[in-house]
C-alpha cells in the first residue's frame, strides 16, 4: 500500500505528477490556507503531511488523537510556523527545503532595492492613476546605488549571492553584520554591531531566519540609527521588523524608504506601511520562478523518498 500524504497547497505540475507515481496524494484543491482543525484531522489519516508557510502546525495540531503522520516534509526553507519542540516530542520528522532558493531570492533583494531606490513603484502608481503630468527635471527623483554601501544583516548563502550582483551590476561596497564573523568575507567589511552597520549603510538588507532571537531585530532604535536617505529590504521573515516601528519611520522621514517582501501577519499587512508612498510592497514572491518552486518540490519529494526507504532525510531540523 502507498503512504498516503497530503499536500496542503498547490505544487508545480510536475512535482505533484512525481509524488503520484510513489503515493496516495491529496491535493487541496481550492489551494486556500487550511485551518487547525482541517490539519488536526490530516494528522489520524495521513502518513506524511507537506505544509507550507501559510500553514501552522501548531502544538495542537501535532498533539491530535490517534495521529498516523510520522513525518513532515516541508515546502519551503523556513520553519517558523511548525513547533519543531512538539514534533520532536511526537515523535514527527521534520524536514525543510534550503539551498535552492538562493538565486531567486537574491534577484528578488536586487529588485526591491532598485525599486525602492529609484522609486519606481511610485512612479508606476501615479501613472496608472492617470497622474502623471509629463517628464520634467525634479519629479520623483531617486539615488543611484554607485558607490554606495550595501549593509547584509546576516552573511549566508543568500546575503553572499545579493552581494555579488550589487557588487557586479551597481558598483556597491559591500558590509556586513553577523553574529561570527566569516571566515572567507569575500572583500565584504564586517561590522562588530548592528547598530555600526545600520549607521554606515544606505541600503540595510535583511538576510536572517526567523525565531525568538531575531523578533523585531529592526524596532524604532535601530531604524534611528540609519541614514535619513536610507532604504530597508526585507526578504528574510516578516517578525524580523517591527511593522508599527517601521511604519512610523517612514512617516517621519527617518529612512527614505522601505522594499518587502515579507509581513509578520500574512497576508495581512499593516494599512499604515500599505499607505505609506516610499514603499514597495511584494505579496512573498521571493522563490516565486518556476525553476526555483519546482525545485524547492523536487527537494521535499526527495525527503519523502528517502524517510520512506527508511534512509536519514537530506534536509532534517527536527
Amino acid at each position: 500500500m502507498k503512504p498516503r500524504i497530503l499536500i496542503s497547497r498547490r505544487w508545480p505540475d510536475v512535482v505533484e505528477a512525481r509524488l503520484r507515481q510513489r503515493y496516495d496524494v491529496t491535493l487541496n484543491a481550492g489551494d486556500a490556507p487550511m485551518g487547525v482543525e482541517q490539519l488536526r484531522a490530516a494528522m489520524s489519516a495521513y502518513d506524511a503531511l507537506c505544509p507550507t508557510v501559510s500553514d501552522r502546525v501548531t502544538a495542537e495540531v501535532l498533539a491530535a488523537p490517534d495521529a498516523r503522520v510520522k513525518m513532515i516534509a516541508n515546502y519551503g526553507a523556513g520553519y517558523e510556523h511548525i513547533d519543531l519542540a512538539a514534533a520532536r516530542a511526537a515523535g514527527v520528522v521534520v524536514t525543510n527545503t534550503p539551498d535552492v532558493l538562493t538565486d531567486a531570492t537574491a534577484e528578488l533583494a536586487m529588485l526591491l532595492m532598485l525599486m525602492t531606490s529609484r522609486r519606481a513603484a511610485e512612479g508606476e502608481r501615479e501613472l496608472r492613476a492617470g497622474q502623471w503630468t509629463g517628464w520634467r527635471p525634479t519629479h520623483l527623483l531617486g539615488r543611484s546605488m554607485a558607490g554606495k554601501t550595501l549593509g547584509l544583516v546576516g552573511y549566508g548563502r543568500i546575503a553572499r549571492a545579493t552581494a555579488r550582483r550589487a557588487r557586479a551590476a551597481l558598483g556597491m561596497e559591500i558590509a556586513y553584520y553577523s553574529r561570527r564573523r566569516a571566515d572567507d568575507e569575500d572583500g565584504a567589511t564586517y561590522h562588530e554591531t548592528l547598530e555600526s552597520l545600520a549607521a554606515a549603510a544606505d541600503v540595510l538588507s535583511l538576510h536572517t531566519p526567523g525565531g525568538p532571537e531575531t523578533h523585531h531585530l529592526v524596532d524604532a532604535a535601530l531604524l534611528a540609527r540609519m541614514k535619513p536617505t536610507a532604504i530597508l529590504i526585507n526578504t528574510a521573515r516578516g517578525s524580523v521588523v517591527a511593522e508599527a516601528d517601521l511604519a512610523q519611520a517612514l512617516a517621519d522621514g527617518t529612512i527614505a524608504g522601505a522594499g518587502l517582501d515579507v509581513y509578520q501577519g500574512e497576508p495581512k499587512v499593516d494599512p499604515v506601511l500599505l499607505a505609506a508612498p516610499n514603499t514597495v510592497l511584494l505579496p512573498h514572491l521571493g522563490s516565486a520562478t518556476l525553476e526555483t518552486r519546482t525545485a524547492m518540490g523536487m527537494r521535499a519529494a526527495d525527503n519523502l523518498d528517502r524517510f520512506f526507504d527508511g534512509m536519514p532525510p537530506l534536509d532534517r531540523v527536527a
